[in-house]
């Protein structure tokens, strides 16, 4: 019966997620912790690479994170891709506070066009994913989060207010159709997005009320991105290239790319886990100690985790491509 159970939800999703791709552009919210690291950039670019051929609205870009650059840093990604009045969004509460080591943010906000020059010109990110949730369909949105959860912990815990009667929880319950994150190591470890903020990801995976597919640390490790980007000599002045090839020769461990985590959340959530990926069901348990987590199968669990399928180097090649997409362009 569990077998049975996990091949008709693979079946109803994919096919629901074909059709809408046929019909319509899925309605996504981009929560990242833009900056600790850079596939981030490649992440948002596939997002755009997306929007440019109508599978993907973006309707809003939310940091996780607020250190000084990430505001700047979305709105640069966001002109150059010819979206700059998405809206950006920056926590104004707790946040962790880390930033990239290469100072790739630093260069492209000193390079490129950008509209917000400091996280004070950015919105509050709960007050914006409360603006932007109310004013959407029911069950329409999909929440793709590729860093720390402290945005949806807090969103969950609001109450009314002068967007929605709803609360946090009743908003999410109502307007999202499913949370497709990058976070934890399956079947069990210790995972960066996790640890940072524990109590957030132990929160949120504890009670969000809709499905949530998880694509753990195991999955982009073995898919290494960024060197075709770099070595494309028709792609200049890119931010997305200058990111890459900045960072890249930084780390004796990016010499053949680097690992594609977050690239491969966004992959999943716009094109559906197959033919990549298969599901597996069941709960993912936060130690809320020390952020370790662990996996429970469970036939009525309403977590999925990715499970390799489609070999890595396939994935890769399909990343690559989606990332050295230019800004306004239809081919892939």
């Amino acid at each position: 019966m569990k077998y049975i159970s996990l091949l008709l939800f693979s079946v109803i999703i994919s096919a629901a997620a074909c059709f809408a791709q046929k019909n319509k552009p899925l309605s996504v919210i981009f929560d990242s912790d833009m900056g600790p690291d850079y596939d981030d950039v490649g992440a948002i670019a596939m997002l755009h690479a997306f929007a440019d051929i109508g599978e993907a609205k973006i309707l809003a870009t939310i940091a996780s994170c607020k250190h000084p650059n990430v505001a700047a840093t979305f709105s640069v990604l966001n002109t150059y891709f010819k979206r700059p009045h998405i809206p950006v969004g920056v926590p104004k509460g707790y946040a962790v506070d880390i930033r990239d080591r290469q100072h790739w943010t630093d260069s492209i906000i000193a390079a490129y066009p950008h509209s917000l020059k400091s996280n004070e010109d950015a919105e509050g990110a709960v007050q914006l994913y409360r603006k932007i949730l109310a004013t959407q369909p029911d069950g329409s949105v999909t929440i793709i989060t590729v860093g720390f959860l402290t945005n949806l912990f807090e969103l969950l815990k609001t109450g009314s207010d002068e967007y929605s009667q709803l609360s946090g929880m009743q908003l999410v319950k109502r307007k999202v159709k499913q949370l497709v994150s990058m976070a934890g190591i399956f079947p069990s470890g210790m995972e960066f997005n996790v640890k940072e903020h524990k109590a957030a990801a132990k929160y949120v995976f504890d009670v969000w009320p809709t499905p949530v597919i998880l694509s753990g640390f195991e999955i982009g490790k073995n898919i290494k991105t960024g060197l075709p980007l770099i070595q494309n000599k028709k792609i200049q002045h890119s931010p997305v290239k200058d990111v890459f090839r900045i960072s890249i020769p930084l780390s004796s461990g990016d010499a053949e790319g680097r690992m594609s985590w977050d690239e491969t959340a966004v992959l999943v959530a716009v094109k559906g886990y197959a033919p990549y990926y298969t599901l597996q069901r069941g709960r993912i348990v936060i130690n809320e100690a020390d952020g370790r987590n662990t996996w429970i199968d469970d036939a009525n669990g309403n977590h999925f985790h990715l499970i390799e399928k489609m070999p890595p180097a396939e994935v890769q090649k399909i990343i690559n491509t989606l990332m050295m997409h230019q800004p306004g362009g239809e081919k892939l």
